[in-house]
Order: structure tokens, then sequence, then C-alpha cells
């Protein structure tokens, strides 16, 4: 998750601590899919079978939803208005396969290496991600000028997934394995930029919501019909409930970040998403591994330098935030 936007000053004054709690469980819960995914395809040794069954489950999810929000639903007329009148540009509707990818790293590789060195890759890119983004801008949202520790912060993050997977490099594990989750988080600090403009046009978190659902859904159909073609049609579906849903998750902590996002402010709800994240993935793999090689040394440290970078990445807005506070 990428930390661009500094948070309002009055949020900054007092948060209820309950609300970092959930900002924190919203990143647990994204451990847990990362999990469930992962098993989901060892199970069906299908990624790409695994990644569609969770994303249809989030778009059943989201369908409910919206027969009750009236105004999720106008905001799709809003959406579709804006896109026939050249508000913004129809790319910008292509974020749920952003998000597809990132679905598809999970069910590929999160079993392979493990929740904790996955969570790495994917926070590692995404704190990178969101500098690049920052630096060229997009749309609504203006070019931000690199600094010194956000470039230092960009390069501790590299560092930590270089380390934390420098045990599973070599030990019959190839490499993209360890950079596609790296590559996947890079593609979601896009894919939160294109989501913010498709929120700003249709005025509906639910609309943007759907929008991603159908898109990754619809990207993820097509890559599994060839694939399936290909390697060959899934006969074996696992019969343990919890292995499907990883969809349901994911509709949750989307719904919850948006729902807590004004009062929190981006930057803290970005960083306490992150430690819920890596945290509950550290814990998952110690508890219950998945990887060959359980939980090292160096997973540790990566897990503890991604900590620090994503810090360091996002304190200048911080900084910033206050000093414009204090000239006003």
């Amino acid at each position: 998750m990428s930390v661009r936007n500094p948070e309002p000053a009055a949020v900054r004054r007092s948060v209820p601590f309950y609300l970092v709690a959930l900002g924190f469980l919203c990143g647990a819960g994204v451990a847990a899919q990362s999990r469930i995914n992962g098993q989901l395809g060892a199970a069906l040794h299908d990624g790409f079978a695994a990644a569609l069954i969770s994303f249809c489950g989030g778009l059943l999810i989201v369908l409910v939803a919206l027969a009750f929000l009236p105004k999720g639903r106008s905001g799709v007329r809003r959406l579709a208005s804006a896109v026939r009148n050249r508000e913004i540009p129809p790319w910008y509707l292509i974020g749920g396969a952003c998000g597809a990818l990132i679905v598809l790293s999970q069910g590929l590789t999160a079993a392979i290496l493990g929740v904790a060195l996955f969570s790495v890759g994917i926070v590692a890119g995404q704190t990178v991600g969101g500098i690049v983004v920052d630096r060229r801008g997009m749309g609504t949202m203006s070019a931000r000028p690199l600094t010194a520790r956000r470039i230092v912060g960009s390069a501790l993050a590299l560092a930590a997934v270089a380390l934390a997977g420098s045990t599973e490099i070599g030990s019959s594990v190839t490499i993209w394995v360890v950079v596609l989750p790296f590559i996947a988080g890079g593609v979601q600090a896009f894919q939160q930029a294109v989501n913010g403009q498709v929120r700003s046009a249709s005025e509906s978190t639910a609309t943007t919501t759907l929008l991603n659902f159908v898109t990754g859904a619809t990207v993820l159909a097509v890559a599994f019909v060839i694939h399936s073609s290909i390697a060959g049609w899934p006969i074996h579906f696992p019969p343990q409930p919890w292995l499907y849903l990883g969809g349901v998750l994911g509709a949750t902590f989307i719904a919850v970040s948006a729902s807590i996002v004004r009062a929190m402010g981006v930057l803290l709800l970005s960083l306490a998403t992150i430690a819920g994240q890596l945290v509950v993935a550290l814990l998952l793999d110690i508890v219950a591994p998945t990887s060959r090689n359980g939980v090292t040394a160096f997973t540790v440290v990566g897990t503890c330098l991604t900590l620090v970078a994503v810090a360091i990445a996002a304190l200048p807005r911080r900084t910033t935030a206050r000093r414009t506070t204090a000239t006003k």
C-alpha cells in the first residue's frame, strides 16, 4: 500500500485507538487472504483457478451490497457519463486488472514463499511504486518531487526484498517467484492512483470497488481459460470451506478501509495496514509455515527492514503537512 497523501491536520490531532486497531486488522486480513489464496492454489495445483475463485467471491459480496446502496448505483451512471464526456480517460478503468495480478500472485507464489516473504515483496513494491506514481502524478493528483528520505526508503525496500528472498533463490525456487510479488506491489500503487480518479468521478467508493472486481474477474476468467486450455482444467476442488473465503476477506477489508480512511487519514491508515500485514504474515508463517525453509532470520530482518523503509518513505509527507499547518 503506497503512502502518497498526507492526512488532514485535524485527523492528526486525535485518532481513536480503535480506528488504528481496525487499520491493523485490515492489514491482517490482507495477510490472511494471501495465505488462503496461496493454499487454495497449492491444493488445486492451479494459481489461476484460485485467483478467479477469490475474485468471484468478492464480486458476489459487492453485488449484494450494491443492491442496498442507491449511491453506488448512481455512481455507476456518473462514471459512465464522465468517460463518455472525456472527463477521465477510459484507461483509468483498468484498476481491477492490477488487482487481478495481485490476487494471481497470491495463488501462484504465496504457498511457495510463505506469507511473510510474499508480504515483504508486496509492501516493498508498493513503496517503490508509490514513489514512482508520486513523481509522475496522475489526473487531479499533481506530481510530487523526490526527497532524500523517499529515495532512502525505496532503496531499503529493495534491499529488504533481496535480503528476505536470498534464502529462497537458489534453493530450487526460481527468481520470478520472488520478483512477482514485488511487481504486483508496484502495480498496486498504480491501481490506487487510478482508483482515486474513478472515486472522484463517480463520487462512490462502492462504484469504484464494483468496477475493480468486475474488471479483475473478467481478466482472470480470460487468463484461466487460456491457461486451462494449455495445462488442463482443475478436476479436484478441496473440501475445506475456509479456502474459498479469500474474496470475502478482500471485499471486507476494502469496505472497512474505505469507511475509516476519512477519520484516520491516508498516511496513518497505510502505516497501520502495512504493520498488520507484515506482522500477521510473519506470525502465520511461524505458527503454520508453508515454505520448506520456514521462517528464517533473513525473513524476520527483511520484514523489519520493510517496516522501516515504509516509515522513512512516509515521513516527508507528514513533515510537510505540519509545516504547512504551522505557516497558516
